[in-house]
């Protein structure tokens, strides 16, 4: 388990109002003030990858542009790298990396190749420091077959690659990453995901991520921070969270025959050993409680009872669990 060194993103009872006006009349109009984060506080510590969680509109990009400085809190202070990162934004650019899934923060008519040597520039790195940086970076994102494509001929996936190159060019602390693998497909997803966990491992980069894609936060993510109408609902493990709603298990057997077992399944149930149970010819569904030692039990009646062809378990799935926090809420 890695050593965490000191909280690097703090953020502080930080709220964003937007103004909007709606016309009354030829002359009047009304204003409308939209509350899109409501005094939210969390703390991520050096080296984390943290799921920053919500459906559309929770707030979720509007944070994440808060804490890279291109939005301004209407209040509360957000603290990067322990620097304020409105007024300390500049000398914060050069501590963190940003990627948003939707919009390159590359140069459309430069070749990705070119915009690395631009913000070589930008960033005030050595040839020596550049060159060292790009083979690591080549070596893991496969970056020669684009290096001397024009950004805006690549696909999405390749555009991601280069997006990705970009913002780790200069070694940053935090990577901000917002929805960075849509519409990517399996094998781009892949190379993207296996990256970010090697330049977490490889350098303690910190990773504050957004995605409505679940596969990659249990990839990814010991912990997750859901929002929710601007409001933080949850922030702890994924473990725990799964613990939580996966209160039950199911359990599929299939019997090697079909056999009269309801006096055996009647005697599981009032031994309180499962809650219940449903068969259809050769397949049994039982559900237990979520309880690892009370599943050895069960495992272990059956076991001595029974012919078995096939056991497999069944818990609800992540996606389902957020999905139904948000209904929920």
């Amino acid at each position: 388990m890695k050593v965490q060194a000191h909280n690097i993103i703090e953020v502080k009872d930080i709220c964003k109002n937007f103004v909007t006006y709606k016309r009354k009349s030829i002359f009047k109009r009304e204003k409308i003030v939209k509350e899109v984060v409501k005094n939210i506080n969390f703390v991520i510590n050096e080296g984390e990858i943290v799921g920053f969680l919500g459906p559309n509109g929770a707030g979720k990009s509007t944070t994440i542009k808060m804490l890279t400085g291109i939005l301004t809190p209407s209040s509360g202070t957000c603290l990067v790298n322990q620097k304020d990162s409105i007024k300390h934004r500049r000398e914060n650019s050069y501590n963190i990396g940003v990627v948003f899934g939707q919009r390159t923060q590359l140069w459309w008519d430069l070749s990705v190749w070119d915009n690395l040597c631009l913000l070589k520039e930008i960033y005030g790195l050595t040839k020596e420091n550049f060159n060292k940086r790009y083979e690591y970076l080549n070596e893991i994102l496969n970056l020669e077959d684009i290096k001397h494509s024009q950004v805006r001929s690549l696909s999405l996936g390749q555009r991601m690659k280069a997006d990705l190159a970009g913002a780790l060019l200069h070694s940053p602390k935090i990577l901000f990453l917002d929805e960075p693998t849509i519409g990517l497909d399996v094998v781009i997803k892949d190379k993207i995901l296996k990256t970010l966990k090697k330049i977490n491992k490889d350098e303690n980069v910190t990773i504050l991520l957004t995605t409505h894609d679940m596969r990659d936060i249990e990839y990814l993510c010991e912990r997750v921070i859901i929002i929710n109408y601007g409001e933080i609902i949850y922030d702890n493990s994924l473990k725990k969270l799964k613990e939580y709603y996966n209160k039950n298990k199911t359990i599929l057997i299939t019997l090697k025959e079909y056999t009269d077992i309801e006096v055996f399944l009647n005697k599981l149930l009032d031994d309180k050993l499962i809650t219940s149970y449903t068969l259809d010819k050769n397949i049994l569904n039982l559900t237990i409680i979520n309880d690892i030692q009370l599943e050895k039990e069960v495992l272990i009646k059956i076991l001595q009872e029974l012919e078995i062809e096939e056991i497999k378990f069944k818990e609800l799935k992540i996606d389902k669990i957020i999905k139904r926090i948000y209904e929920k809420k």
